[in-house]
C-alpha cells in the first residue's frame, strides 16, 4: 500500500515553529493549490484547496528560516489523520500532510495558474531537502 502526496502551492502564512524537549522541532503551516477549469456554461472557474502541512526537525528549521507567506513550494509526504472527541462528545477529524521532501520554487507571491503542476525540471531533479529517516512515526512494516 502507498500513502504518498505531492503538492505544489503557495504558503498561506509564515510557518509556526514549536520546539519540544530534546530539541525536536515541528513547523506547521497551510499551503494553497489552485485548479482551474471551464464549466458547462463556458465560464472559467478557479478552485483553491487548502492543505495543512507539518514538517519535522531539519525541514522545520529550513521552513522557519526560508519560507514565508506566499512562498511557492514543491512538497512530498504522506497523509496523516487525527481523531478526537470534542467537549460535546462529537468525534472530530483533522487531516494534515507530513512532509519528508521539500523544494523551494521561485520567490514569495510567485503564484501562477500552474501552481498545481510541478515545473518540467522537477521530476528529473531530486528535491532539495529530504528527511525521510526523521519522521517520528516512520516505521515501515514492508517486507522489502
Amino acid at each position: 500500500m502507498i500513502n504518498k502526496v505531492i503538492l505544489v502551492g503557495n504558503l498561506g502564512k509564515k510557518p509556526e515553529i514549536r520546539e519540544f524537549e530534546g530539541g525536536r522541532k515541528v513547523a506547521n503551516f497551510s499551503v494553497a493549490t489552485n485548479e482551474s477549469y471551464t464549466n458547462k456554461a463556458g465560464e472559467r472557474v478557479k478552485n483553491t484547496e487548502w492543505h495543512n502541512i507539518e514538517m519535522w526537525d531539519r525541514l522545520a528549521e529550513i521552513a522557519d528560516k526560508y519560507l514565508d507567506k506566499g512562498s511557492t513550494v514543491y512538497l512530498e509526504g504522506k497523509i496523516k489523520t487525527d481523531q478526537w472527541t470534542d467537549k460535546e462528545n462529537v468525534t472530530r477529524y483533522t487531516t494534515r500532510i507530513r512532509v519528508n521532501n521539500m523544494q523551494m520554487l521561485g520567490g514569495k507571491g510567485d503564484a501562477s495558474e500552474s501552481t498545481a503542476t510541478p515545473p518540467a525540471a522537477t521530476p528529473q531533479a531530486p528535491p532539495a531537502v529530504s528527511t525521510a529517516t526523521n519522521d517520528p512515526e516512520e516505521e515501515d512494516d514492508l517486507p522489502f
